[in-house]
């Protein structure tokens, strides 16, 4: 290849570099792997019903090969026909040889049973579970589902009239930054499907885990249903969740908006006021509190509404509890753009629903990276593409022999110093 001239001087390139990654960085996972044993376990939850004697990949070294791929941006199988024989890719999986290609990969995935799924799926609880030293006084697991587009002729593919497009609807659980489950539905269901099952589910295991732990439910307008917002209250369980506006609330509100309404035109300054009352929808056997948020400024009204069964004031409830519901939206953000969990093109659901739950694996390793060895840096919050486009991309010079496997990393690398501070830490001997 040749590029314009530097001076009088000739520039080409060739991809002759030899033994040479640009993922040098990926290290750092394979230590928090090991740590943890992630895909130890994932590959254990796995029944692998291929003919043993004629298996040249064990289905650890599978999983491995796709989760670190994912975490380093590559979530197309055909790329592993090039990383297979990436010296670093191969170190990280503890071999000396070609890695599995796009082939044998895609079979692996298309074996997947759902009873696979259901065992890769508690085993992200537990991993929940252990990340806790000690036990939790207090945890709010966040519901909310997203879509997936599809673009091919995938199983149980169906048109979304609220997407307006083909596509998935999954249904994703986080507490705080740590993701508890990753479940791919079907888009020709109700919204809220299945969340209330998942719901008693993680209940039971976490309190079987911490039986005094107080649990909090917190989610959008879509889980306001009687059936969940009914076992919330047998059971025990605090939640916040929003409500949608009717002519019922606008009627009970009508002094509250119109008060706002006045007051923003006296002053020409946007008003926010915190109110709260009982409610009882049609379909509920007994009122419910409800807090609502009104608001009127330069755009006209804006009615904000939260059912819930806590105690705290209005103001309190809204801004302090309910609003930090947005968080979860930024983890959805880093599951599908940063991770391409969207990117569900397998033919199979089954098969789609395991790539969902590797990119969510993938998550664990960096967000544990992020949590235990990035705290007090610049990246102590950073997303997953930033992780890993400052510690991951490494440009680096792989020498193996028969006595070491030897990185010589860009002397260059601008983030030399704190690479070398989290290797430090993670005390690898």
């Amino acid at each position: 290849m040749q590029f314009s001239k530097l001076g009088s001087r000739k520039v080409t390139a060739s991809y002759t570099g030899g033994s040479i990654t640009s993922d040098g960085g990926l290290m750092l996972l394979r230590e928090i792997d090991k740590e943890l044993g992630l895909t130890n376990s994932m590959a254990k939850c796995i029944k692998d019903t291929r003919h043993q004697s004629y298996v040249e990949h064990t289905a650890k070294e599978l999983i491995s090969q796709r989760v670190y791929a994912l975490a380093a941006g590559y979530e197309d199988l055909n790329d592993h026909d090039v990383l297979r024989k990436d010296i670093s890719f191969q170190s990280m999986i503890n071999r000396d040889a070609d890695l599995a290609s796009s082939a044998t990969l895609s079979r692996f995935e298309n074996m997947i049973t759902r009873n696979d799924c259901v065992a890769l799926s508690k085993l992200l609880v537990e991993e929940f579970i252990c990340s806790f030293k000690t036990a939790p006084q207090e945890l709010i697991l966040d519901f909310d589902p997203t879509d997936f587009t599809l673009y091919g002729n995938q199983e149980s593919a169906h048109y979304h009239g609220y997407y307006q497009d083909f596509c998935y609807l999954p249904l994703y659980v986080y507490c705080g930054e740590q993701i508890l489950a990753a479940y791919l539905r079907p888009s020709n269901i109700d919204g809220p499907s299945h969340g209330g099952a998942l719901l008693k589910l993680l209940v039971s295991r976490l309190r079987q885990a911490w039986p005094n732990v107080v649990l909090r439910f917190r989610c959008d307008g879509a889980f306001a249903r009687r059936h969940i917002l009914s076992w919330c209250e047998r059971n025990n369980i605090e939640y916040l969740v929003g409500l949608s506006r009717n002519a019922r609330i606008e009627k009970t509100l009508r002094e509250q908006l119109k008060h706002a309404e006045n007051e923003y035109k006296n002053t020409n300054l946007n008003q926010k006021l915190f109110t709260e009352f009982d409610y009882q929808a049609g379909t509920w056997r007994n009122a419910r509190k409800v807090v609502a948020k009104v608001e009127y400024n330069h755009h006209g009204s804006n009615l904000r509404l939260v059912v819930t069964n806590m105690s705290n004031n209005a103001q309190e409830l809204y801004e302090d509890n309910y609003c930090l519901r947005g968080n979860m939206e930024n983890q959805i953000k880093q599951q599908k753009l940063d991770l391409r969990a969207d990117r569900v093109s397998a033919h199979t659901f089954i098969a789609n629903q395991f790539r969902v739950l590797l990119v969510a694996f993938a998550y664990v390793l960096i967000n544990k990276l992020r949590a235990k060895y990035l705290q007090g840096t610049d990246l102590a919050t950073a997303y997953c593409k930033t992780i890993r486009e400052k510690l991951f991309k490494i440009g680096a010079v792989v020498i193996r022999n028969s006595r070491r496997v030897k990185f010589l990393f860009s002397s260059h690398f601008v983030n030399q110093n704190l690479f070398t501070t989290i290797v430090k830490k993670m005390e690898v001997g």
